[in-house]
């Protein structure tokens, strides 16, 4: 159960409370992160459980008798039987590990290190989906940005559809950066993703940049890039006979590189030729990240 508003008012729908009761009962697992918890509290069924949340829903579960956990961080998670709970989406990499191992699954060819080419105003979701499922699939991820250090952010828009003819853009959040660009080690990683949104536009300006992705193609090592990503690797001149797809706005820059361009209709397809995989925008991040792990050797089994 997502957090945010909806778990204030969803507490008090009682079809919502004897439905969730359902899947206590039948031992099945149940995940609660930010303020969902507030439903756990109105099934009454976090008694005696150990459980987190966002701090301002402690003093709910505790008169509920749950047994309250004071979050350390942000990315707090606990698993109590079939119960967890997390305390924000920072926390979702180890959120979505402990769903997937209460659902009995086992991960495999986690052992990756995979490097994150970012800047400002890149695509929020395209960068904190990717990021945070690959943490969560149990690979070591690192995200770097030109000019920026370890612990620097990066800000970041939101890319919207809500039928205009083309995409709008809001304010998304800050991203932290968990590596130096400068002195990187490309070697050291197994693949690079390119999240779309601004930062591609700049990105491709950058020779150091353009030296990096070259650097991951020549090698043959796993590349994915999504939506204005493809920019970058226009720019880089690697496209020439690959099938690849982007947003639509950015085909001309596909063709001109000498790409085989693929429809992206719809919005949600992804493409892997070779070493790369490209997808036109976030909603096909299913689809993309599964993709990459089938580059990676990365498999979850049920």
């Amino acid at each position: 159960m997502p957090g945010g508003r909806a778990p204030e008012y969803l507490a008090m729908d009682q079809s919502v409370v004897d439905f969730v009761s359902k899947f206590s009962h039948a031992g099945k697992p149940i995940t609660t992160i930010c303020h969902s918890q507030l439903i756990l509290a109105a099934t009454n069924i976090v008694k005696g459980c150990k459980c987190t949340a966002y701090p301002t829903v402690g003093p709910v579960l505790i008169a509920a008798g749950a047994h309250w956990v004071e979050p350390e961080s942000l990315s707090h998670c606990i698993t109590d039987g079939n119960l967890v709970t997390g305390v924000a989406y920072p926390g979702h990499p180890e959120f979505i590990q402990s769903f997937v191992k209460a659902l009995g699954s086992s991960i495999t060819g986690s052992e990756k290190r995979i490097l994150f080419l970012c800047g400002d105003y890149m695509e929020d979701y395209e960068v904190y989906v990717p990021f945070q499922s690959l943490q969560a699939l149990g690979c070591h991820v690192d995200a770097v940005c030109p000019k920026k250090k370890s612990g620097d952010t990066c800000p970041t828009a939101i890319h919207d559809f809500e039928g205009d003819q083309t995409y709008n853009e809001k304010p998304g959040h800050d991203f932290t950066l968990t590596a130096d660009f400068e002195g990187l080690d490309a070697s050291s990683y197994d693949a690079l993703v390119i999240p779309g949104g601004r930062a591609p536009e700049y990105l491709a300006l950058d020779g150091k940049v353009i030296a990096l992705v070259k650097d991951f193609m020549e090698a043959k090592k796993p590349v994915a890039s999504i939506c204005h990503g493809q920019q970058i690797l226009a720019a880089a001149g690697v496209l020439k006979g690959k099938k690849c797809t982007a947003y639509p706005a950015v085909k001309l820059d596909m063709v001109l590189a000498g790409a085989t361009w693929l429809e992206p209709d719809p919005i949600d397809r992804c493409f892997t030729d070779g070493n790369l995989v490209t997808g036109a925008a976030w909603p096909g991040h299913p689809e993309f990240i599964f993709q990459l792990m089938a580059l990676l050797g990365i498999k979850v089994t049920f």
